[in-house]
């Protein structure tokens, strides 16, 4: 398992994350504990987890639940020392968390707390904003995005807010660095001038990127170059679309769309014919679909790590085999070339 810088924080995080949204609904605390230590026999040291977790679907009576089962695996003699542990704090609109208040200083001090309390550890590595106060174009909303709206002016002194209270937890010890989701190329520019200025520098940004979902090759991939700043890549299944389980309009029992309809915007007639096109050429080559597209995240030159979620430890194995996964020059190729048919699918 390659092990990667997280920004210019000085911590190293593998190239595979274990992502957690699933734990508290979809997998119960002793699936979540089997997952963590099959991840840590393969070599991960990298979980991300949220404060809402788990989100399948988001409950106010399970929100924080995913932090819990984490930290009970710590209480019941888990190392903590043998993993780099990420979380984060709700944006706004979420009622049932801070009565859907904005981040703002004051509340990422709070939610550093209650996750402390809640992962029974006294420090988390990554403390990640999981998505802008001002509106961004993330989640399928890039539809009616209109950043002309914002109010101008207002995001530096957000900004500064939001630092001053990041270096006063990183001074007490309580977190080693800070990371940005769901964010823009100009919002992340944004927190690296203030940074400039002598405040806490953002490790990184974990935002959606798959085969079917590649905005971040663009300017997100000439800032990440220029500024240190890689990504941690969320749905790089595209919540499963890319295993090939929904080929035909199926609905598995159990699965995410039989929770979450429509799989958040995802599930798209386009969207399915791109993701048979991709498990066809996976499978052509002697492949399985879902390592062909893990392992494809893993080539890319701003990719910190990708994160993984699984139901059961068959789905997490071929996730994590994505790491020994080498892709041949033609199956490359055949993806630079779906990747043209299929520009956007969703």
């Amino acid at each position: 398992m390659q092990m990667k810088p997280l920004g210019e924080s000085g911590i190293l995080v593998s190239q595979i994350c274990l992502g957690t949204m699933t734990w508290g609904a979809q997998n119960s605390p002793a699936e979540g504990h089997a997952q963590i230590d099959a991840a840590l026999a393969a070599g991960v040291n990298f979980l991300d987890a949220a404060e809402m977790y788990p989100t399948a679907p988001v409950r106010a009576e399970t929100s924080g639940r995913t932090e819990e089962i984490i930290g009970d695996w710590f209480a019941k003699g888990g190392p903590r020392d043998a993993w780099v542990l990420a979380t984060k704090i709700a944006g706004g609109g979420v009622g049932h968390i801070r009565d859907g208040a904005p981040i703002t200083g004051a509340a990422l001090v709070a939610a550093v707390e209650g996750s402390l309390r809640r992962l029974k550890t006294d420090y988390i590595d990554l403390y990640q904003l999981h998505w802008p106060n001002r509106g961004h174009y993330h989640f399928r909303q890039q539809w009616d995005y209109v950043p002309e709206r914002q109010a101008k002016g207002e995001m530096d002194a957000h900004v500064a807010d939001v630092l001053e209270a990041a270096e006063r937890l990183i001074a007490a010890g309580k977190i080693r660095a800070l990371g940005l989701s769901n964010e823009t190329v100009w919002g992340t520019a944004a927190f690296l001038r203030a940074a400039a200025a002598g405040l806490p520098r953002v490790a990184s940004v974990q935002n959606e990127y798959s085969l079917l979902y590649r905005t971040f090759d663009l300017d997100f991939a000439e800032l990440a170059h220029h500024e240190d700043v890689g990504l941690l890549a969320y749905s790089p299944l595209a919540a499963g679309l890319l295993t090939g389980k929904y080929s035909g309009g199926a609905v598995p029992a159990g699965s995410r769309a039989s929770i979450n309809a429509g799989l958040g915007g995802r599930l798209t007639d386009r969207a399915l014919a791109a993701a048979d096109a991709y498990a066809d050429l996976a499978r052509r080559h002697g492949l399985d679909p879902a390592t062909m597209a893990v392992a494809f995240c893993l080539t890319r030159p701003f990719m910190t790590s990708a994160i993984i979620g699984a139901t059961d430890l068959d789905q997490l194995a071929k996730a994590l085999s994505a790491a020994e996964a080498t892709l041949s020059a033609e199956v490359l190729e055949g993806i630079a070339a779906l990747h043209k048919a299929h520009p956007s699918p969703y």
